[in-house]
């Protein structure tokens, strides 16, 4: 027995000795982990923007597993969880991350990381040892990598393939760039793959194919190209999530993709595929979601619709997007009978004809319809109106004609009904009184009569913003229509070119938020009201109703009492403000020569009719003199601005206060620039650009060539005047306040976004500053100078939508894109780019000329290296002078704010055109930041008792 104590001591002391060995690996493990975190941290905030971890400062018990967003194992302690989503770290991605090597999760999403993602992740697979079993578990891989919306550069490193466990990768919304690496077909565990919104280029590779548990691949947004291979269906048997949109594939859409069974979502839109759909789709059961807009697919009269056909076995289809591709001939009747889920149906920019079918009710669960910009003829269905839950309907620019069928009021959820450029007819049905969340109605340019309903404009939605109404009404007896105070949101009120009658109501006068309101070329009488926007006359337009009278001393009408029964025969066509906006309305296509020469017939003809008295002269002959008299002879006191075009005066025209925008003719380049602003002002209808009256082409006293364009006077002057006025005399009053920047922002996006997308054909505007961005009484945006302007041919494309080659620089010093130093093409994403200029000069205060800004610095980095922490150092200091900055509450709201809109302003001025965000996004999302502050605003409003300042976003505690 004595001779086995020495063989259990030694046992022992081996035991020990193992287990103090263990112990001490175990340590110095632990001890790597936090050397690891810390050169993270370190790395992750060196733009010096504040300690976003300051948990990671602390010497608790725990030690670094009580640090914020780190996991630790139960039993070793060891990090295997590192998730820090959204903290605002700005720095970059240490290697020493690889030296977390339990690590089973990185989530770094929305961050702003920027420099190469390292080769060093490849390291995070499983260890080459174990600790002894009674320690500790085996060392297991990476199995969630996600680091997606940050700045990441460079190529996709191959080592990632190392992690053989990993389940999860997500890398959208950096700006990777180069091949997809082959070796990530290699991860057999891989069910999620998020490579969306990069500059990756090249083909797929085929071993992506392979990988049999993918259930989500998403792709798009990229610079891929290649075909989708013919056997696609032979692989990828999980897979449920498919978008390569946005990209550069060509070829057929293969019939094998039907062997996906799994399929709920096929994104294949804005891509070159061609040739026809294939009817083998109707075969997935479950989709959900298909997307095939914007490529070159194909139908016509005899084959290429059957697809439409099979889907109907599609019953969980709920999104249908077919629009802008190069299908033809008549729309199948088949399109009625897809399934009662589907919600969006987008058939627009096709060349489809035929009629809408009558049986189009049937598809119940409709929210969206979109059949705009096509061939459909016929009448629109009665049916229609069995859609209750349509919310959105788009019938513009077709050939559909005949009445509005009255069951179109059933849709009590429809909030936008756009019908314009039609042939549609009738009255207006009193049932539309039932539309209740009607905001935007636009039943411009078609051939209506008839009174407008007692029911139309009283009962629609307090929220309606805009109705566009430009068709012949006849008769109308305004006196009936009593439009309520209770439409709160009314902002906008189009009824020009029509034949209204009747009186104004003066209801009209208690909208206090009605800011523009066009009541131009009708037959309206009697009394003008004198209260709301009656009162300045600044954004009215009564013109070309010939028996109104008395309102504001500012209109400039007889009083009413002078008015004898005699003369109002006699004002038949008294104004001849000939604006380039109602030319647009007419079906009308010569060449601006001779729209001139109309308008000098026109005054011609006018002067022959003998009707001399002031009343019945107001604006009908504009011509030299007139000018020249209303200027003062263009003196320097009437002086407005002045630049390479000419000159802009302040004139007053038969009382009223207009600008004349003067062009020097000696300089032959001025004279194209009359032309272009011309032919360009001439197709534009909308709100927030500058309002032309008319023009005038003829000859100073001298005899030379004179030529001016007549402008809607804009008492505020220009933006750039408020951007930059004297620091040694500011004040309060003269400073624009937050939410005025945002209001202005929203307007010059909705014009912009107007002109790229919303005007036939495109206009590119060439020149966008803040000296061209004007600003009427109530402080709203007014896009002018079209000196410059290019109008696209209409086969342009939509993202890089090129004209005739330019020659030289267009556009202005500093706002310029970058390419178009290159001689590249005029494109809407040269717009963009100055708009980002635009939207960071206004909210930090500084020109992009400014002398601070040299080749290392400009003010796009200027701004982009201030975010987020360092927001406070750039903003213009005036914003300050319009809220309570020393409240920590309110101050830190507003940061989150100034932060969406710098983030807007930079992602817009981005060097290269392709990554710039489109237009109608940046305006959506310019909409939200406005729309959210004023919300927040309102609530501060609430909570302080309503108490508020003319100028002041909050009230002053």
């Amino acid at each position: 027995m004595a001779t086995r104590w020495p063989s259990l001591l030694l046992l022992l002391l081996l035991l020990l000795l193992s287990a103090s060995a263990s112990i001490s690996i175990l340590v110095a493990a632990q001890a790597g982990d936090e050397a690891a975190l810390r050169a993270f941290k370190a790395a992750a905030i060196s733009g010096g923007h504040g300690d976003m971890l300051p948990s990671w400062n602390s010497t608790s018990v725990l030690g670094f597993c009580s640090w914020e967003g780190v996991r630790c194992g139960a039993r070793h302690r060891r990090v295997v969880a590192l998730s820090l989503p959204s903290y605002g770290l700005i720095g970059t991605l240490s290697p020493a991350i690889g030296n977390l090597t339990f690590l089973r999760t990185l989530n770094l999403s929305s961050n702003w990381f920027q420099g190469n993602i390292p080769e060093s992740i490849g390291r995070l697979q499983p260890a080459p040892w174990a600790y002894p079993a009674e320690l500790g578990r085996k060392l297991t891989s990476l199995r969630g990598l996600s680091l997606l919306n940050n700045s990441f550069t460079g190529a996709i490193p191959a080592t990632l393939s190392n992690m053989s466990s990993l389940y999860y990768l997500g890398l959208s919304r950096n700006q990777l760039e180069g091949p997809i690496p082959p070796e990530i077909g290699s991860l057999a565990g891989l069910q999620v793959l998020r490579l969306y919104s990069n500059n990756l280029s090249g083909v797929l590779p085929h071993s992506l194919y392979n990988l049999s548990l993918l259930q989500e691949f998403t792709a798009g947004k990229n610079s891929l190209s290649g075909t989708i291979p013919t056997n696609i269906g032979d692989g990828l048997p999980n897979i449920e999530f498919l978008n390569f949109g946005e990209n550069q594939f060509r070829g057929t859409i293969p019939p094998s993709l039907s062997n996906l069974s799994a399929l709920t979502t096929i994104h294949l839109a804005s891509n070159s595929f061609s040739g026809h759909v294939t009817p083998t789709l109707g075969r997935l059961k479950g989709l959900v979601y298909l997307s095939l807009a914007y490529n070159k697919l194909e139908a016509n009269v005899t084959e290429g619709w059957e697809f439409i056909t099979v889907l109907t076995n599609c019953s969980q289809l709920q999104h249908l997007m077919l629009a802008s591709n190069s299908f033809s001939g008549e729309l199948p009747s088949s399109i009625a009978n897809l399934s009662t889920t589907l919600q969006h149906l987008y058939l627009g920019d096709n060349m489809i004809s035929g009629f809408i079918p009558s049986n189009i009710g049937n598809l119940i669960g409709l929210e969206i319809l979109m059949i705009a910009s096509t061939s459909i003829s016929g009448v629109i269905p009665e049916s229609i109106g069995q859609l209750k839950n349509m919310a959105e309907l788009s019938l513009y620019n077709t050939s559909l004609s005949g009445l509005i069928p009255s069951s179109l009021g059933n849709l009590t959820q429809l909030n936008k009904l756009l019908a314009y450029y039609g042939n549609l007819e009738g009255p207006i049905p009193a049932s539309f009184g039932n539309l209740k969340n009607m905001f935007v109605l636009d039943l411009s340019t078609n051939r209506l009569n008839g009174s407008i309903p007692k029911e139309e404009i009283s009962c629609l939605a307090k929220y309606l913003t805009v109705l566009e109404t430009a068709s012949r009404w006849n008769g109308c007896c305004w006196t009936r229509t009593c439009l309520r105070a209770d439409i709160v949101g009314l902002q906008d009120l189009y009824l020009a070119h029509n034949n209204l009658s009747g009186s104004i109501p003066t209801c009209l006068q208690n909208l206090t938020t009605l800011l523009n309101l066009d009541l131009s070329s009708n037959g309206l009488q009697g009394e003008v009201p004198k209260g709301g926007v009656f009162g300045n006359g600044m954004n009215l337009s009564i013109d070309g109703n010939d028996e109104l009278c008395g309102g504001t001393p500012q209109l400039h009408l007889a009083p009413c009492s002078m008015l004898a029964p005699e003369k109002k025969k006699r004002h038949l066509s008294k104004s001849l403000m000939i604006t380039l906006t109602s030319i647009s309305a007419l079906v009308f296509s010569v060449s601006v020569v001779s729209f001139i020469q109309l308008i000098h017939k026109k005054l011609r003809k006018k002067h022959e009719s003998q009707l001399i008295s002031t009343t019945e002269e107001q604006y009908d002959r504009v011509s030299y003199y007139a000018l020249s008299n209303g200027t003062n002879g263009f003196s320097e006191a009437n002086l407005l601005g002045q630049g390479s075009y000419g000159m802009v005066c302040k004139c007053t025209l038969y009382g009223t206060t207009v600008a004349v925008k003067v062009f020097n003719t000696q300089q032959s380049r001025t004279i194209r620039s009359f032309v272009a602003e011309c032919e360009a002002l001439r197709r534009v209808r909308h709100r927030c650009l500058v309002k032309i009256i008319t023009c005038c082409s003829s000859t100073n006293h001298q005899g030379q060539e004179f030529k001016a364009l007549v402008f809607e006077f804009m008492p505020n002057g220009s933006l750039n005047d408020w951007l930059h006025r004297d620091s040694n005399t500011l004040a309060q009053t003269n400073t624009l306040s937050l939410e005025q920047r945002l209001n202005i922002a929203v307007d010059i996006m909705d014009a912009l976004d107007y002109l790229h997308n919303h005007c036939q054909p495109t206009i590119i505007h060439c020149d966008l500053k803040p000296s061209n961005i004007l600003l009427t009484q109530g402080m709203s945006a007014r896009v002018g100078d079209f000196g410059i302007s290019r109008i696209l041919p209409e086969s342009a494309s939509t993202t890089l939508q090129n004209s005739t080659s330019t020659t030289g620089i267009r556009g202005t010093i500093g706002y310029v894109a970058p390419e178009y130093g290159e001689c590249s093409f005029i494109s809407s994403q040269g717009d963009v780019y100055s708009l980002g200029i635009l939207l960071l000069e206004m909210f930090t205060g500084r020109s992009p000329t400014d002398e601070m800004f040299n080749d290392s610095l400009d003010l796009h980095k200027f701004s982009e290296n201030a975010l987020p922490e360092k927001i406070w150092d750039i903003v213009d200091p005036t914003i300050w002078m319009h809220i309570d900055a020393y409240n920590s509450s309110i101050r830190s709201e507003i940061q989150n704010y100034l932060v969406s809109v710098v983030s807007l302003g930079i992602s817009c001025s981005k060097k290269q055109p392709r990554d710039r965000i489109l237009i109608e996004d940046a305006a959506i999302e310019m909409h939200v930041i406005r729309d959210s502050y004023l919300k927040f605003a309102r609530s501060l409003l609430v909570e302080h008792g309503g108490a508020t300042t003319t100028h002041s976003d909050f009230p002053q505690q």
